[in-house]
């Protein structure tokens, strides 16, 4: 499997670190009365919402949503499809999307739309990396972890096809290994 990264572009270190950052700024940003609800955005977000929550020192909850752009390819299809929901009401809640990868935008874009429409308190997103120079559509991302240059990235919850998601670090895919038709 290792043999399929062509080079890791950040090291589980650096990782931990960052994330333990993102405890801390979401720490100011919210307390104890506020309760917000974590809406993880699976598959890819598993493990930094695992992560993230562990340096968390107030009271929240967490949920669910299973969305789609990608299917198996390295390229969003555009096509945003949710297939699996949220099981309770964010309306009035604050609320905080965790999300693995910000790319073109058409995803969170949608996400954003789409949980704004249930009337939360207040709305906002957690990414663990952000890829600016693939954005098609510019969406506010409030706590980011990486900023990452526009190659296929897999590992530490992000997968090509359903694999590569248990690599502890986030490394770049060999072009070998993939097809980029979405």
């Amino acid at each position: 499997m290792h043999d399929d990264v062509q080079k890791i572009l950040i090291d589980e270190a650096a990782i931990q670190r960052r994330i333990a950052e993102l405890g801390a700024e979401l720490n100011a940003a919210y307390d104890d009365e506020d309760v917000p609800i974590f809406v993880c955005v699976l598959k890819g977000a598993f493990l930094f919402l695992a992560d993230l929550v562990r340096h968390l020192r107030f009271r929240h909850e967490i949920d669910f949503m299973v969305v789609s752009s990608y299917g198996d390819a390295t390229r969003s299809s555009g096509i945003v499809r949710i297939l699996l929901d949220l099981e309770r009401s964010i309306e009035g809640r604050h609320v905080v999307v965790v999300e693995d990868i910000v790319d073109t935008g058409y995803t969170i874009d949608y996400i954003l739309r789409n949980l704004a429409s249930r009337h939360p308190a207040s709305l906002r997103i957690a990414t663990l990396l952000n890829k600016p120079s693939r954005r098609k559509v510019e969406v506010p991302l409030d706590f980011v972890g990486f900023e990452v240059p526009d190659e296929f990235v897999i590992g530490y919850g992000l997968d090509y096809a359903q694999q590569y998601r248990n690599l502890p670090y986030i490394g770049v895919l060999k072009p070998s290994c993939y097809s980029d038709e979405p």
